[in-house]
């Protein structure tokens, strides 16, 4: 299920096409988050392993609708952002991606 602007409107209840612009660039911000997160995908199998795709799919959708959701942050208050959904499935992809990775350099 790779993350797209239909499926992010699906999931966040967006109507319309005025925002797709903005919700296909959070999408690909999201996307590069997380791989910067994680690793990069040497062999290009890695994020479409079944174990890693809808994880990956999932925290970058968690993260794009964080950023459609939050988009003006004014405040006079310091706050600090947690996103526990995304920060879970990115240590979960790394130790993912450690075992799948290191399996292809010891072959």
């Amino acid at each position: 299920m790779a993350v797209d602007t239909n499926k992010f409107k699906g999931a966040f209840h967006v109507d319309g096409t005025d925002d797709d612009p903005l919700i296909a660039g959070y999408i690909s911000t999201a996307s590069s988050f997380v791989q910067n997160a994680v690793g990069e995908d040497t062999d290009g199998k890695f994020y479409s392993d079944s174990r890693v795709s809808t994880l990956f799919d999932t925290a970058v959708l968690s993260l794009a609708g964080t950023y459609y959701q939050y988009r003006l942050a004014l405040s006079d208050v310091q706050t600090y952002s947690v996103d526990l959904t995304v920060n879970s499935i990115i240590g979960q992809l790394r130790g993912l991606y450690d075992l799948i990775e290191g399996d292809v350099d010891a072959t």
